[in-house]
């Protein structure tokens, strides 16, 4: 599930090369282990679309193969992870309220984005508002289709005044 670039037919084939050729960027542990929380809760979105249950040591174990899977802060990768899976049905209820449109028409990934940061907002308050905001648009611009991401922050933004009512009313 990772995102790429179309391909760029202009230029010298040496400015190809040159990008081709670019280091990738450099994700903290906590980011990358966001990340893979996305791609998680993506799979089992997707599987739970199919009409089957997801299982989530199967998808975390795949998750786990990947080499830089290492680099990740494993711990908060785990809480995201089966906290999300554990929590799906009322963190969806708390999500529903501000959207626009049936749950299920989001896109898979925009979906998992609100799960997410929607769990952080309501399930670990020693992560500021603004970060868990911060980190589900950041999934969302890296992940998701173009406009995405302002979906993403709109609607959290809207649930931090809901979750959080007293850290958004201090800022």
């Amino acid at each position: 599930m990772s995102k790429s670039s179309p391909p760029n037919n202009t230029g010298t084939a040496k400015e190809g090369e040159a990008k081709a050729a670019a280091p990738k960027r450099s994700l903290t542990p906590r980011r990358r282990a966001r990340e893979y929380a996305l791609q998680g809760v993506y799979q089992s979105l997707v599987v739970r679309r199919a009409g089957s249950l997801p299982n989530a040591a199967a998808i975390a174990k795949q998750l786990a193969e990947d080499p830089a899977f290492k680099r990740c802060q494993l711990d908060l990768f785990q809480g995201i992870f089966a906290g999300v899976l554990e929590r799906t049905d009322e963190l969806e209820a708390l999500i529903t309220p501000a959207l626009d449109r049936p749950i299920n028409e989001l896109s898979p990934v925009e979906h998992a984005a609100l799960l997410i940061g929607t769990y952080e907002l309501a399930a670990d308050p020693s992560v500021p508002y603004k970060v868990a905001i911060n980190e589900a648009v950041e999934l969302a611009k890296t992940f998701g289709g173009t406009d995405g991401h302002k979906y993403v922050n709109g609607v959290l933004d809207l649930l931090a005044q809901k979750l959080r009512t007293t850290e958004t009313q201090a800022n």
